[in-house]
């Protein structure tokens, strides 16, 4: 992509779609497009057709969606897989009837199945039965990924895929009723510091292994696909390196509220028991994570107190964005 493109971030109000809108100024890009939901819901095609006549974008990161943790999407499963269908579906058919050069949709590495092996490479999609907490958005996901690769088969579109492992960073959803397990552990345990309780309670056993990678290294990845992936096949985006919930927790602690203890309630779900991308094909590609954990925790722990005021206390990152 040249400068003067035109490109648009659908989703630019959320954790990835933000990362990506700051990745793109640190490259000076002079068009970049967005809109809120009083310029368009993109839940409608109508109105997203209309957008897109408009503003004729000419590349598009297709980053916006209904997101959320177990609680969220297993207490709000018709929302998850009506609102990103529909989402989906609008913004690839606009990206094809208005002439589009390339669109970058991203989707989650909850497409994968339960009982995956490990590391999760691309070729095990639809190979078994999904991870019951979060079936809903996992099938808008992969629907998601059919629907580019049936627009490139049928029309020629240069549509492609990425799905990410678990995020965090600036602008992170904190919500203690809906926020993915990070950034729910960093407001846990910076409640208990300021409350000055010592008890700070994790969800599940903390045995589930998982994978967690910065938004600005998973937005440095989206601008690399851009530029130079061109198949048909979704591609795995992470670090390629898991950890324990409870090791996570530990680490989370130490940046927070050292002084806390760490309660394990078991009578809540842990979810899938591991979640590790494999992402040698990326990685053969010519990029690599540049953001450890430990520090990208202390980052995320330092602007959230710099926007502790300001939050966002809802999971749904607005279809409209």
């Amino acid at each position: 992509m040249k400068a003067e493109d035109r490109i648009f971030v659908a989703g630019h109000r959320g954790l990835v779609g933000s990362a990506i809108v700051r990745r793109l100024e640190r490259a000076e890009a002079r068009n970049v497009l967005t809109a809120t939901r009083d310029q368009v819901d993109l839940r409608d095609q109508a109105a997203v057709n209309y957008w897109f006549k408009a503003n004729r974008p000419e590349y598009v990161y297709l980053v916006a969606g209904t997101v959320g943790g177990i609680m969220a999407n297993s207490t709000r499963p018709a929302e998850f897989i009506y609102d990103n269908m529909l989402i989906h579906a609008t913004v690839v058919h606009a990206a094809h009837l208005y002439g589009v050069r390339k669109l970058l949709y991203l989707g989650s590495s909850c497409i994968y199945p339960r009982h995956c092996e490990q590391p999760m490479t691309e070729e095990q999609l639809l190979t078994g039965a999904l991870e019951p907490t979060n079936e809903s958005y996992a099938i808008a996901k992969i629907a998601g990924i059919k629907l580019c690769q049936a627009y490139r088969r049928q029309y020629g579109s240069n549509f492609i895929s990425a799905m990410p492992t678990n995020l965090y960073g600036p602008n992170d959803n904190f919500d203690l009723t809906s926020s993915h397990v990070l950034p729910a552990m960093i407001r846990k345990f910076h409640e208990a510091k300021v409350t000055g309780a010592r008890d700070v309670v994790i969800w599940g056993t903390g045995s589930p292994r998982r994978e967690f990678l910065h938004v600005d290294d998973l937005a440095d990845a989206c601008a690399f696909l851009m530029d130079r992936y061109e198949g048909e096949q979704h591609i795995n985006v992470g670090t390629g390196e898991d950890l324990t919930i409870g090791e996570l927790a530990e680490m989370v602690r130490a940046v927070v509220h050292p002084a806390a203890t760490i309660v394990y309630d078991t009578s809540k779900p842990d979810g899938m028991p591991r979640k590790l991308l494999d992402v040698s094909r990326l990685n053969a590609l010519g990029w690599r994570h540049a953001i450890g954990l430990r520090p990208g925790i202390e980052c995320t722990y330092q602007w959230f107190l710099e926007h502790l005021g300001r939050l966002r206390t809802s999971a749904v990152t607005s279809p409209a964005i």
